[in-house]
C-alpha cells in the first residue's frame, strides 16, 4: 500500500481511535486527556485531509479497494475509497467543523457528567461521516449512512433522563428508517440491474439502461428514474426534506455542539453529497430531477415560514437549516450540482457558527434559550455578538460574503432551468430570501438589541401568555435546560450576562473567517474553473444551466456589484428592515399580526400539523393495528380458534369415541355385522 493510501486510511481511522479511547478508557485517563486525545485525532484527520487536498489539486485521484469484505456468488463487496475533488472538499469541511466543535465542547460540556461519553460520540460521528463521503461503492455508502444515523440517535438522546430527548431521538431514528427503506430499495435495484455496487462500474453502464423499464412487477417506470427517486427518498430522510423533515427541529434536544455538527457539516449534508455523487445517474432522468427540485422548493419556502414564529434560539437556527437544505436540493434538481455543493460548503461554516454562537448565548444567559427573555446582549457578549452578526449576514446573502455567492448562484441556476417545476422552484427560492432575512434578524435583534428582558416570565415583545410557553415545552422546546444539570437556571435578579471562555469563542472566530471570505475566493474555481471535472458529470446539451451561468459570470467582485441591483438583495434588505421595525421600533405590530392572523398562526404554530398527523395516522395507526392483531388475531383466531378450538374439537370427538368404545365383545360383534351388511348392500346396489 502506497504512502498516499496510508494517508487515506488515516483520515477516518484517527477519529475512530479517538472514539474508542474516549469511550472505553475515558474514566481511566480523565477528562483532560480525553479531550486532548480526541481533539488531537481530529486535528490529525484534518491535517491529512489538507495533504490529500493538495495531492488532488496536483491531479492525483484514487478509486480502488482497500480490502475485500465479502463475496456472494459473482458479487464482490469491498471496502474502498474514491478520492477526488468532491470527496476531498467534503473531507476538509467535515474535519474542520468537527475540530471546532471538539474544541468548543471543552467549554460547553465542562459541567456534564457524560463528558467523556460525549467526546467518544462526536469522534465516532466524524468517523462515520468520513467513511460515507470517502466510499467508492454503495455498500460502504450505506454503512456510513446508517452509522451517522445511529450515532445521531445516541447524541440527540444524550441526556437520556429527559423524556423530551428520548422522544426526539426515537423520532429521528424512526423517520430516518422511512427514508432508509427507500434508500435500501434503490441500492437493491442497482445491484439487480447492474450486477455490481461499485460506483464507477454503475456510472459507466448507466447510459445503456436509458428508456428500459424497471424490473418492478406492476410498476411501469424507467429503471434509472426508479433508482434515482428511491435513492433520493433516502436523502429526504437524512437531509430533512419535506415530508421527512419532522425529526430535525426536535433534534435540538441534544447538546448545542452536536446541533452544530449534525446540522452544519455532517448528517444533514449526507443526502446532498450523495445526489451530487450520483450525478451520472440523475442526469439521465429529467423526471427524477424535477422531483428533486420541487421537493427542495417546498422545503426551502415552507420551512422558512416556521422559523418566523419560533422563540427558542436553537430552533430558529434549526428551521434555517431546513430551509437552506431546501436551497441545496433545488440546485441539485436544476443540474447545478457544483452550486449545491458550493452552498453546502459555505453553509457548513456559517451555520456551525450560528449554532455555536447560540450555545455561547445560552451559556452567557445561564442556560435560558427563550429569545423573549434576552435583549441587549451585545454590551455583555461582544465576541459572540460580532460573530453571530457575521453568520447572520452570510446566511441572508449579503454581497461579498460567502452566503451571497452560493445562494445567488442557486437562484440564478433555477431561473435558467427549463425542467418541469422550475417556475415554482424559482418563486420559492426568491421568496425565501425575504423570509430568511426576516427570521434571521428577528433573532438577532431580539437577542442582541433592544430592552434587556433578563429573567422576565412574561414576554412583553409578543405579549404572549404563559400557555404559549407551555405549548412550546409540551412540543419539546427545551427553553432553559440545554445543560448538564437539566434544571431551570436563568440570571438572578441584578445579574448580567457574561462573555464565554476562550475555548468557546475561539471556534466562533475561526468559523467566522471562512463564513465571511471563502465564497469570494472559491466561487470561480469551484463553479467555473473546472474543479469538479470528472467528479460531477453533467449532460451539457440536455441541461446547459452551468454553461449559461459561466457566460454570465465576470468575476467575484463584479458578481457582488451586480448583486446590489438584483431582486434578491432588495428582498433581503427588506427582510432586515422589516425585522428591525417590528421588533425594535414598533413591537406592538407582531402581537397585532398574531392576533389577526388566526388560522395562519395556528397552522404555523402546529408546524402544518405534520406531527399530529404522524402521531394520529402512523403512531396511533400502528398501535391500533397491533391491538387488533392481538385481540382478534392472537386471542380469538390463533388461541381461540386454532389452539383452543382444535383442543375442544378433539375433546368432543374423543367423548363420542369413548361412548362407542364400551369394552363389551357383543357390542363389537354387532358393529362388525352391521359393517358387513353395509358393505354387501353397497356392492349389490352399485354392481
Amino acid at each position: 500500500m502506497s504512502n498516499m493510501q496510508n494517508l487515506y486510511l488515516l483520515v477516518p481511522l484517527a477519529p475512530l481511535l479517538g472514539a474508542i479511547v474516549a469511550g472505553l478508557f475515558g474514566k481511566v485517563i480523565g477528562r483532560t486527556w480525553t479531550h486532548r486525545f480526541t481533539i488531537l485525532m481530529v486535528a490529525v484527520s484534518f491535517a491529512a485531509s489538507v495533504a490529500i487536498f493538495q495531492d488532488v489539486l496536483a491531479g492525483n485521484t484514487f478509486n480502488g479497494p482497500v480490502y475485500q469484505w465479502l463475496t456472494a456468488g459473482d458479487t464482490s463487496i469491498d471496502v474502498g475509497f474514491m478520492i477526488d475533488q468532491l470527496t476531498v472538499m467534503m473531507m476538509l469541511v467535515v474535519t474542520f467543523v468537527s475540530l471546532m466543535v471538539h474544541i468548543y465542547t471543552i467549554g460547553y460540556m465542562s459541567e456534564d457528567k457524560g463528558y467523556q461519553r460525549f467526546f467518544s460520540y462526536i469522534s465516532l460521528f466524524t468517523f462515520s461521516m468520513l467513511m460515507l463521503v470517502m466510499a467508492n461503492n454503495f455498500m460502504q455508502l450505506f454503512f456510513g449512512w446508517e452509522a451517522v444515523g445511529l450515532v445521531s440517535y445516541l447524541l440527540i438522546g444524550f441526556w437520556y433522563d429527559r423524556p423530551t430527548a428520548i422522544y426526539a431521538n426515537l423520532k429521528a431514528f424512526l423517520v430516518n428508517r422511512v427514508g432508509d427503506f427507500g434508500f435500501l430499495l434503490g441500492i437493491g435495484l442497482v445491484l439487480m440491474v447492474f450486477g455490481t455496487l461499485d460506483y464507477q462500474a454503475v456510472f459507466d453502464a448507466a447510459s445503456s439502461h436509458v428508456g428500459i423499464l424497471a424490473p418492478i412487477p406492476g410498476i411501469y417506470v424507467d429503471t434509472l428514474t426508479a433508482i434515482c427517486i428511491l435513492l433520493f427518498i433516502g436523502a429526504m430522510g437524512k437531509s430533512a426534506q419535506f415530508p421527512l423533515h419532522v425529526w430535525l427541529p426536535d433534534s435540538m434536544e441534544g447538546p448545542t455542539p452536536i446541533s452544530a455538527l449534525i446540522h452544519a457539516a455532517t448528517m444533514v449534508t449526507a443526502g446532498i453529497f450523495m445526489v451530487a455523487r450520483m450525478s451520472p445517474l440523475f442526469e439521465l432522468s429529467d423526471t427524477a430531477l424535477s422531483f428533486v427540485m420541487v421537493i427542495g422548493a417546498i422545503t426551502a419556502l415552507f420551512m422558512g415560514f416556521l422559523g418566523i414564529i419560533q422563540n427558542d434560539i436553537k430552533r430558529v437556527v434549526a428551521y434555517s437549516t431546513l430551509s437552506q437544505l431546501g436551497y441545496m436540493t433545488v440546485a441539485l434538481g436544476a443540474s447545478a450540482y457544483s452550486v449545491a455543493v458550493f452552498h453546502l460548503m459555505t453553509h457548513a461554516f456559517f451555520k456551525a457558527l450560528l449554532f455555536l454562537a447560540a450555545g455561547s448565548v445560552i451559556i452567557g444567559m445561564h442556560h435560558v434559550q427563550d429569545i423573549r427573555q434576552m435583549g441587549g446582549l451585545r454590551k455583555y457578549m461582544k465576541i459572540t455578538h460580532w460573530t453571530f452578526l457575521a453568520g447572520s449576514l452570510a446566511l441572508i446573502g449579503t454581497p461579498l460574503l460567502s452566503g451571497f455567492y452560493s445562494k445567488d448562484s442557486i437562484i440564478e441556476a433555477v431561473g435558467m432551468s427549463q425542467l418541469a417545476g422550475s417556475g415554482f422552484a424559482y418563486f420559492a427560492v426568491v421568496a425565501g430570501v425575504f423570509v430568511t432575512a426576516f427570521y434571521s434578524f428577528r433573532l438577532y435583534f431580539l437577542v442582541f438589541h433592544g430592552a434587556e428582558r433578563f429573567g422576565k416570565a412574561e414576554h412583553a415583545v409578543h405579549a404572549a401568555p404563559k400557555a404559549a410557553a407551555q405549548h412550546d415545552a409540551h412540543h419539546g422546546a427545551a427553553h432553559d435546560d440545554d445543560h448538564a444539570s437539566h434544571e431551570h437556571h436563568g440570571l438572578a435578579p441584578g445579574e448580567k450576562p457574561h462573555e464565554t471562555s476562550w475555548v468557546v469563542w475561539l471556534p466562533l472566530v475561526a468559523l467566522a473567517i471562512p463564513s465571511l471570505f471563502i465564497g469570494y475566493f472559491t466561487i470561480e474555481p469551484m463553479l467555473f474553473g473546472g474543479y469538479f471535472d470528472g467528479a460531477i458529470v453533467i449532460n451539457q446539451q440536455a441541461h446547459p444551466v452551468m454553461q449559461e451561468m459561466q457566460h454570465e459570470f465576470h468575476g467575484a467582485w463584479a458578481m457582488a456589484i451586480h448583486g446590489l441591483m438584483t431582486l434578491p438583495f432588495w428582498l433581503a434588505l427588506a427582510g432586515v428592515v422589516t425585522a428591525w421595525y417590528f421588533y425594535l421600533k414598533n413591537p406592538a405590530i407582531p402581537a397585532w399580526i398574531k392576533q389577526k392572523s388566526g388560522f395562519i398562526y395556528t397552522l404555523l404554530e402546529n408546524k402544518y400539523y405534520f406531527d399530529r398527523f404522524n402521531d394520529w395516522f402512523f403512531a396511533a395507526g400502528a398501535r391500533n393495528t397491533s391491538r387488533f392483531l392481538w385481540k382478534f388475531g392472537d386471542v380469538k383466531l390463533i388461541d381461540g380458534f386454532f389452539v383452543n378450538g382444535t383442543a375442544n374439537l378433539i375433546g368432543k370427538f374423543s367423548t363420542v369415541l369413548r361412548r362407542i368404545q364400551t369394552g363389551y365383545i357383543y357390542h363389537y360383534a354387532f358393529a362388525m355385522i352391521i359393517g358387513v351388511f353395509v358393505l354387501l348392500t353397497i356392492k349389490t346396489w352399485f354392481k
